[in-house]
């Protein structure tokens, strides 16, 4: 009985004491991204006749 009493309370202390730590830290340098982006934007404006006709006629309207 001594014996298993003693078995049980060591191998509690081996589970308690064999548990994992996790340590979170910040680093030391700060984090740097680089972000390469080229943006290239095309806008194409296409009119109908009428309407070029229209600014054509009305030079005033804008």
């Amino acid at each position: 009985m001594f014996l298993t009493r003693f078995l049980a309370l060591l191998m509690i202390a081996f589970i308690t004491a064999c548990h994992p730590t996790v340590k979170i830290e910040a680093p030391d340098k700060p984090i740097v991204i680089n972000l390469n982006i080229k943006l290239e934007e095309e806008i194409i404006i296409r009119l109908d006749k009428d309407i070029e006709k229209l600014l054509s006629e009305n030079h005033d309207l804008f």
